[in-house]
């Protein structure tokens, strides 16, 4: 920790923060220029004055020269460039969304730029389906930054000293190479193939299929990709996935958030064929969990009859679940039907929304390799228990090859898992103490923390402002898995202290 930060230190800071807000200025360039193409000249106003107000600082940050003693950057340094990247970037992401007009007020807009970079999907959008096609790219574009984890952009066209502690503090563990820039542009060169293909599949979709013109096809397709892949959630129609109609092009999506919701490190393991996959510890943990998760929300839905038919039970159910594992927030029903769904049905999605996806993938929540880790610790404590004095419980588990687990690594991985469930409750009591039903509010906290995005009309236009704060902070936290967190909060004390 930077126990003593002097004006160097915050140089090296501002000097990061500027390369992504370069990032961000050139991202800006994508629904700018579909503005022009659609002759949305309003917005494309709207998206010089943000690549103006990301440049700026960025190039300032450049030409003073406050990157010059790279060799300085640690730890600490990486920690809090990351905290401070998942405000700035939606502080200055607003503001298209503000002078669209379509947001009640500027918390609202923060609300939905940060539900974009932390890939949730939860939004305060009026009228969504006559937002300007711009916007919409940009929500989108947010949530693929995000996903992909905007400062990994920065690490791949830009090189630093720090850029291990960034990369991880962004949730990100494993390195599939040494060098933390070679494994950035790997992620990115899978994320232009996935996109490449599922683009192609969902604009073929919906010309033959949904009777779109091509450019109106090619808007959705990479509009939905984005959000997919990157399990962002966010849709250009307010009927999110149930405005297509179609089980293709829900095939094709499942396809995707399966993709987004697995690390990395499996991608790289299964493009060069290796085998035994199904040893891993996470793999067969997520695997597990889908199982029990669908098989309990289906009896659930069975039992509420809410479908009465088993066809269209079985795929909204499979839907929504794999869904809300994988941390994208897609829906093929309404958020009032969504909210009717009640038991077993409810337990199911809930708890798929707090477990999350693989680590090092673009999902959310706990993460199934925490998720594996902690049954293991407890059920070696318990094997220790009943075993003979003096016999030995295997700590070694399968993670593309054998890992220990050490007392300190089960320390970790259940106090994190202890503080999501914080988290979860956190937003819970909220929602609660403002008159939700208590199962309504535990399942917005869940979708805000564990970067979900699925909704029973909780989040919805005039919300409270304290519970809108306090869903802010839990994407904020949730995304960044605590620890960039708590160092930001520690810098900001140290520089207290110094004054």
């Amino acid at each position: 920790m930077l126990l003593r930060p002097s004006v160097t230190d915050l140089r090296l800071i501002a000097h990061d923060l500027g390369r992504i807000l370069a990032v961000v200025a050139a991202a800006g360039l994508l629904p700018l220029g579909w503005a022009i193409f659609r002759g949305e000249w309003s917005a494309a106003g709207w998206f010089l004055l943000m690549i103006g107000t990301a440049a700026v600082p960025a190039a300032a940050a450049e030409f003073l020269g406050w990157g010059a003693r790279r060799q300085r950057v640690d730890w600490s340094h990486g920690l809090v460039v990351v905290a401070l990247t998942w405000l700035v970037v939606p502080a200055v992401g607003t503001l298209p969304l503000w002078l669209s007009g379509h947001w009640g007020r500027w918390l609202d807009t923060f609300f939905d730029a940060m539900s974009g970079i932390t890939t949730t999907g939860l939004s305060l959008v009026q009228d969504l389906d006559h937002l300007p096609e711009s916007v919409n790219i940009w929500r989108h574009t947010l949530q693929f930054l995000g996903g992909q984890g905007i400062v990994l952009a920065a690490l791949t066209f830009f090189s630093a000293s720090g850029a291990l502690s960034m990369y991880q503090a962004e949730g990100r563990e494993e390195r599939i190479f040494p060098s933390v820039i070679s494994t950035a542009r790997f992620i990115w060169l899978v994320s232009v193939i996935h996109g490449v293909v599922g683009v192609t599949a969902l604009t073929v979709d919906g010309i033959l299929v949904q009777g779109f013109e091509p450019v109106r096809s090619f808007f959705h397709a990479i509009n939905v990709f984005m959000a997919a892949f990157d399990t962002g959630g966010f849709t250009p129609q307010s009927t999110s996935i149930a405005y297509y109609h179609s089980a293709l092009y829900e095939g094709v999506l499942a396809v995707l958030m399966v993709a987004g919701a697995m690390s990395f490190g499996l991608h790289h393991a299964l493009w060069n064929r290796r085998r035994g996959l199904l040893r891993n510890l996470e793999v067969r943990t997520i695997l597990t969990t889908f199982g029990i998760l669908l098989a309990v929300t289906i009896v659930g839905l069975g039992i509420s009859g809410v479908f009465t038919h088993a066809p269209a039970l079985t795929r909204r159910g499979l839907f929504q679940v794999l869904s809300a594992h994988t941390g994208t927030g897609f829906s093929t029903v309404s958020t009032t039907e969504l909210s009717r769904w009640s038991g077993l049905a409810f337990v199911g999605i809930t708890v798929a929304m707090a477990l999350g996806g693989m680590s090092s993938s673009t999902a959310g929540g706990v993460k199934s390799l925490r998720i594996g880790l902690t049954v293991k610790a407890m059920a070696d404590s318990i094997r220790e228990a009943l075993l003979p004095e003096g016999a030995v419980v295997p700590d070694t588990f399968q993670q593309y090859g054998v890992q220990r687990l050490t007392p300190r690594m089960a320390q970790s991985v259940m106090a994190v898992s202890l503080l999501y469930v914080g988290l979860y409750l956190l937003g819970a009591g909220v929602g609660y103490a403002y008159g939700y039903p208590l199962d309504q509010a535990l399942f917005e906290s869940v979708s805000a923390s564990a970067a979900v995005g699925l909704s029973v009309g909780v989040t919805a236009p005039g919300m409270p402002i304290l519970m809108e704060l306090v869903m802010i902070l839990q994407m904020w936290v949730g995304r960044l898995e605590f620890v960039a967190v708590f160092a930001l909060l520690g810098f900001m004390a140290s520089l207290a202290v110094g004054e």
